[in-house]
């Protein structure tokens, strides 16, 4: 009986040795087991990672979830898009640095998160949440750091000022409202992300991608296997087993069959001078320098035995796709899209809690009477803008030779990223202050003596170190004396 119950304890012992070895098997890449060769979890880089994302991602993803609507669908594309982050460095973590042509194809996963982020902003320009919405899109390509060096941190950071152009928007509309607080914890949260994926690249990736010392050089087929998992899926079916040794009968048949025309082509390759016997002769009315009238239809006569393939089509170039003009009344919006050579817009009756933004307008112009909120101008080429009073601020964004006109008051107007504006203010608006940032050949035009006087915006800068600190000071820009014609 003693000896049957050590049998007995051997025999568990034995078995439960094979189910580790069996679970130790079936372990996703990356959950446990070797790490650059060494035992044990995942990379610290990965696990530094994993904690921004249960810690900052996860808080952006709950206040967003706190507005609901668009902001919470972008915010699940966000953390898709994270997520696809993870896994590419998780891969770099097991895995050598590829070859360049490679990278492309590691890259596609996180690159396609960002487009559909992007997309989306796009669509829903009418959104209430729009400025949110720019705000992720403007930033988000951020994600693609892993691809910057020597310094992917400072692109971090300016992906980052970017956001804040448009969080700065929604603090203006409601951090004096008390019962919409919430929108001000979702701009801190977002803005989170990016400082602390600063500090994460810092001590982890400081003058690039870190990639694995030790591990395999990473290849598109292997490394893309762990592209594609996600935290706690099985990992994919082992490849097929081998081929069979190759069919002697089969190999042979196929000898037989190719020996007459091997034997062919030796012969005729053996005849030496003799092989140009099997010519045909060439008569003087086949010839094209003896006969003119070859060389008009192109000096070829069609051979029977060529056969005539049609070659690679071009890709045609599709039309950019052409929208329906926009002039309407939006709850307190008023939205004026895709208008072209139109220089009658005339928006007459106006609130002051309406807002204006225009959208891809070329050519054109819009006069907009009474007091109204503020007005956007944005992605517009060759238009003009007259407006009466502006309580809030005026924007002009993206943009390409712009005039504006002010016949009343307003308090700011902004330019950005936009190459050609010209502003013309009235007597009350010479209070106006104007903001200006990634623009060119912008001018103002000040009323004196029943006409105007341009004076450009300063374009370059002087710095220079006063043994304490910076001092930066506009190089000097000789005035125009011949401005241009008002808009009115």
């Amino acid at each position: 009986m003693a000896e049957m119950q050590g049998l007995m304890e051997r025999l568990e012992r034995a078995v439960g040795r094979l189910e580790l070895l069996s679970a130790g098997s079936h372990r996703p890449p990356g959950d446990c087991g070797e790490v650059n060769g060494v035992n044990g979890g995942v990379a610290p880089s990965v696990e530094a990672f994993d904690k921004l994302m249960n810690g900052m991602v996860a808080e952006f993803l709950k206040k967003s979830r706190i507005l609901a609507g668009d902001v919470e669908t972008h915010a699940e594309m966000v953390h898709s898009a994270f997520q696809a982050q993870r896994a590419f460095l998780l891969m770099a973590s097991q895995y050598q640095q590829p070859q360049e042509n490679d990278v492309a194809a590691f890259l596609k996963p996180i690159s396609e998160k960002i487009q559909e982020i992007q997309t989306f902003r796009e669509r829903n320009r009418g959104s209430t949440m729009f400025n949110h919405l720019s705000a992720v899109s403007e930033s988000i390509p951020a994600l693609g750091w892993i691809a910057v060096s020597p310094k992917p941190g400072p692109y971090v950071k300016e992906m980052n000022d970017a956001a804040t152009f448009y969080t700065n928007r929604v603090l203006k509309d409601y951090k004096h409202r008390q019962s919409d607080l919430r929108h001000v914890d979702w701009v801190k949260s977002y803005l989170n992300i990016w400082s602390e994926l600063q500090a994460y690249i810092k001590e982890h990736h400081t003058t690039g991608l870190t990639w694995s010392k030790t591990g395999p050089v990473a290849s598109t087929a292997s490394a893309l296997s762990v592209l594609s998992l996600g935290p706690g899926l099985p990992p994919p079916p082992p490849p097929p087993p081998p081929p069979g040794p190759p069919l002697l009968f089969e190999n042979e048949g196929m000898k037989e069959a190719s020996s007459p025309s091997r034997s062919a082509l030796f012969a005729q390759l053996n005849q030496g001078e003799a092989i140009t016997k099997g010519l045909r002769h060439v008569t003087d009315d086949q010839k094209t320098y003896k006969n003119p009238n070859l060389r008009a239809h192109g000096g070829q006569s069609p051979s029977p035995t060529k056969s005539h393939t049609p070659g690679p089509k071009s890709p045609q170039s599709h039309p950019p796709k052409k929208h329906a003009p926009v002039l309407e009344l939006e709850g307190k919006k008023w939205r004026v899209e895709y208008q072209e050579d139109r220089n009658d817009l005339v928006i007459s009756e106006t609130e002051l809690r309406q807002v204006a933004y225009v959208f891809k307008c070329g050519k054109s112009t819009l006069q907009i009477k009474g007091k109204i909120n503020s007005i956007i101008i944005d992605n517009c080429k060759k238009f003009g803008l007259v407006f009466d009073n502006v309580v809030g601020i005026v924007e002009v964004i993206n943009s390409k030779d712009i005039q504006m006109q002010v016949m009343g008051k307003v308090p700011t107007i902004s330019i950005n990223k936009t190459e050609g504006c010209h502003i013309y203010l009235s007597e009350d608006a010479l209070d106006c202050e104007i903001v200006s940032a990634k623009s060119s050949e912008m001018n103002i035009l000040i009323p004196q003596d029943g006409d105007y006087r341009e004076f450009p915006v300063p374009e370059q800068f002087k710095t220079a170190w006063d043994g304490a600190k910076l001092i930066t000071e506009p190089t000097e820009i000789m005035v125009s004396e011949r401005p241009p014609k008002p808009l009115t």
